[in-house]
């Protein structure tokens, strides 16, 4: 009997040791988020999320090899520019978890008031922050500053020192990864000034206004905008301007962008024996971590096109 009492005990004594790990495992948990294990140092992870394509790539080219950071983006890979876009209930799911939203800024992002009044302790990074804007037509500003390599250095120093601040035990790696990028920016840069430079042929016709950035740096002269928000066809009377200004000018190229239907840009095309090019502002793509060199490519094969376009 007594040796039965002293089995049930012992089998008691085990559960509540089992029960109590178990309790003690769940308690480290903070917020919903498990903490990283020895590896990271016990540091929460840090959650970002980015606002569309062309920040993304920008993003996980600064925390490349960080501990502890992963990289969401918020649109779906067809999305163009964010000029009219509307946030899904998904969207406002994943901020809800995230720690920092990294934006482009410059009014790119006309939904920003509906989620800092939704969730008003999200840091957020503005990646054009402090860029010089342009002026469109209609008076507003243009939010197209990473098409341009100038800017793009700037672009991914802003998201660099920001995530320094909010991250300081990882602050040297951000730097050190955006010095990198920013290397392979520049040196694209001086190549394409170089090839660009030596075109005699300036004049050219872009599909919407993307590019004023990029022609200002290349000195390029935008004789006219097909369509000056993307989505919106032009009139049949500025469809007549832009044509009386190719035949007039004697332009021989027109640039689509691939990320919107050319319609417009064909029959001008057609009406003018002008050809058609693509010019590509890198404002879609897969969000993979082998996306860090998109931005490049799609700049180094801009160039090649309008080395062809332009001779």
């Amino acid at each position: 009997m007594r040796n039965w009492v002293m089995r049930l005990a012992a089998v008691f004594l085990s559960v509540v040791v089992l029960s109590a790990s178990a309790f003690l495992a769940g308690c480290g948990r903070t917020g919903g988020r498990d903490t990283e294990d020895a590896a990271d140092g016990g540091r929460d992870a840090l959650d970002i999320v980015t606002s569309f394509f062309p920040v993304y790539v920008a993003v996980i080219n600064v925390t490349h090899d960080v501990p502890g950071v992963t990289v969401t983006n918020m649109t779906e890979p067809q999305t163009g520019c964010l000029h009219d876009y509307v946030l899904r209930p998904q969207d406002l799911r994943m901020l809800e978890d995230a720690d920092i939203f990294i934006i482009n800024g410059a009014g790119m992002e006309a939904f920003l008031e509906d989620i800092t009044a939704r969730k008003k302790d999200l840091k957020i990074i503005e990646a054009a922050k402090g860029i010089p804007l342009l002026t469109e037509e209609d008076g507003e500003e243009n939010p197209h500053v990473w098409v341009s390599l100038t800017n793009a250095a700037p672009y991914v120093r802003n998201i660099a020192e920001q995530l320094s601040e909010a991250d300081k035990d990882n602050a040297a790696l951000y730097e050190k990864n955006a010095a990198a990028y920013i290397e392979k920016i520049e040196e694209l840069s001086k190549e394409m000034h170089s090839r660009i430079g030596s075109l005699e042929k300036r004049d050219i016709i872009t599909f919407h206004e993307a590019f004023p950035y990029f022609a200002q740096e290349f000195d390029l002269n935008i004789a006219a905008v097909v369509e000056r928000e993307p989505g919106t066809e032009p009139t049949q009377r500025e469809l007549g301007e832009i044509i009386e200004t190719v035949e007039q000018t004697g332009i021989k190229a027109l640039f689509a962008e691939p990320q919107y239907s050319s319609g417009a840009a064909e029959i001008i095309a057609a009406e003018t024996g002008a050809v058609l090019y693509s010019l590509d502002p890198v404002v879609t793509g897969e969000a993979v971590p082998e996306a860090a060199d998109a931005y490049l490519d799609a700049m180094r094969q801009n160039m090649d096109t309008l080395m062809k376009a332009l001779q």
